[in-house]
């Protein structure tokens, strides 16, 4: 809401000088840093997910099939058992030391770890030991990956200018689905051209080492990238007060605990959004592939062919929903990605159960509409609900407790209700269900479409929307000039006051 203009209570006016204008180079090189550091994680996940069969075999070769399979998910879950630690731990020091440099590491440690695996002797040529550094390579990837996606997320919205954030931060998303799908395609040419014979003894590692290229063209955008304009403003601030604790941008917690206590209603309430978004992902991605071979009776090769280029829908979607999302908020687009789930998930499961392909492949896509509703606003919205000084620490805390318990469990807790009622829809009761606590989330949450960050100033793309805000201040429903930080822009601005024509 606009600030009252009848209010006796002195309050700074807003001046051209206050308002960040976005630099579009930078802000380009900034969105594809980032893009690229998503898409290799999720290449990553994509690969590792249609290659656990191999796995199992390459690094268990003595062991029953049912232990081979049970030790690749194990290892596949170990990644989101350390991600929390690396929120924490990366989020931490994000909002110390600066947000491009810790990204900077992430991408480092999650190229190396990938890379490391494709080289990994397998047992046949070291025995049990190299299970054991397969583990510790994947938990090493987890815990880079727990700093990624709310860094990258951070690093975005905070470059971004405030009327097009959604469309902006969506694409991070993109590049996370599409790199599922790369690391999807890839393991499947392979599959066809070397056989099973073939990727068994060797073949398997071709698409890990293909990652370290990935990864050395991301790393190489992600070393260009200047630190952002809204991060070093708070930085600037938080110098000139001295240490002082700030009410605007917030002050540095001391201890995780206390940026929990002083956060924990947005925490909660982001817990409740990547709950309900990442479920819903997580069903399409790593669990059809499942469903589609051991519960309807395709064949492996069918099912990663049925997914595929639903994939590259979701992930063309997005863009479009972040794009929706800054038209009509954050808070209604999502509205209609719970409704969406609850009304159609039912008749999604039907249509794939169906069996035939044109049936699954149209429930397939109903599923990637609801994760793209869901999804596409997740980058643009959970960074909202921080101040500056602790969003990427305060974010990373709570988007990968949810990844740890609602994500990576998704095909698990599913495949479980499948089989515990026989029930061939149990899965979409409880996607319904998680929406329905996403819901709640969402009726808790702030509006943030086109207003400022927490703790930042006004981002606009040029200088005629600068002037035109500024003209507009005390009647703008999204600007509220009593949250803005006025002492941190005294902090850094000395120039007199534009004045309102």
């Amino acid at each position: 809401m606009g600030s009252d203009p009848n209010s006796t209570q002195p309050r700074r006016r807003l001046r051209q000088s206050d308002v960040t204008i976005v630099d579009k180079s930078m802000m380009r090189r900034a969105v594809g840093g980032m893009v690229v550091g998503n898409t290799m994680e999720w290449y990553d996940v994509g690969v590792y997910g249609y290659l656990a069969v191999t796995m199992g075999k390459v690094f268990l070769p003595t062991a029953e099939p049912a232990v081979q399979i049970l030790f690749s998910l194990g290892v596949f879950a170990a990644t989101y058992i350390a991600r929390p630690l690396g929120g924490i731990v990366f989020g931490r020091l994000g909002d110390r030391l600066g947000r491009q440099k810790v990204l900077a590491t992430t991408l480092i440690m999650m190229a190396t770890s990938t890379f490391l695996i494709g080289a990994l002797p397998a047992y046949a040529t070291i025995g049990v030991l190299a299970p054991v550094v397969l583990v510790v390579l994947k938990l090493l990837q987890g815990f880079s990956t727990g700093g990624e996606y709310a860094g990258a997320t951070t690093f975005v919205t905070e470059y971004a200018p405030d009327r097009r954030r959604g469309f902006f931060a969506s694409i991070l998303d993109f590049g996370s689905y599409m790199g599922f799908a790369l690391g999807a395609s890839v393991v499947t040419v392979l599959q066809l051209t070397l056989g099973d014979a073939t990727m068994t003894a060797w073949g398997w590692r071709v698409p890990f080492l293909l990652a370290g290229v990935i990864g050395v063209v991301a790393i190489y955008f992600r070393l260009r990238i200047e630190e952002s304009p809204v991060f070093q403003a708070t930085q600037a601030a938080q110098e000139a007060a001295s240490g002082a604790r700030a009410d605007a941008t917030g002050a540095r917690p001391t201890s995780v605990w206390a940026m929990v206590h002083d956060h924990w209603r947005p925490i909660v309430i982001a817990i409740m959004l990547v709950a309900a978004s990442n479920t819903v992902g997580y069903a399409l991605t790593s669990y059809m592939p499942t469903y589609l071979t051991d519960s309807l009776g395709y064949s492996a090769l069918d099912g990663t062919l049925l997914t595929i280029p639903v994939l590259v829908l979701l992930a063309v979607m997005l863009p479009l929903a972040g794009r929706l999302s800054d038209r009509i908020g954050r808070r209604t687009v999502m509205w209609l990605g719970a409704g969406t789930t609850v009304v159609l998930v039912v008749p999604a499961f039907l249509l794939i159960g169906h069996g035939a392909q044109w049936s699954t492949l149209l429930g397939l896509a109903l599923l990637a509409l609801m994760t793209a509703l869901w999804v596409s606003n997740q980058a643009a919205s959970l960074p909202a609900l921080f101040p500056t000084s602790t969003r990427y620490g305060a974010m990373g805390f709570a988007y990968n407790i949810a990844i740890a318990v609602f994500g990576g469990t998704t095909p698990l807790i599913v495949q479980a209700l499948l089989t515990w009622t026989g029930d061939e829809l149990a899965p979409a009761y409880f996607l319904m269900a998680i929406s329905a606590l996403g819901a709640v989330g969402v009726f808790c949450m702030k509006e943030s479409s086109q207003r400022p960050l927490p703790g930042s100033m006004p981002a606009v793309e040029t200088e005629d929307e600068a002037r035109e805000l500024v003209r507009t201040q005390d009647t703008n429903p999204n600007l509220d000039l009593g949250d803005l930080p006025f002492g941190a822009a005294d902090a850094v601005h000395e120039e007199p006051a534009v004045s309102a024509r």
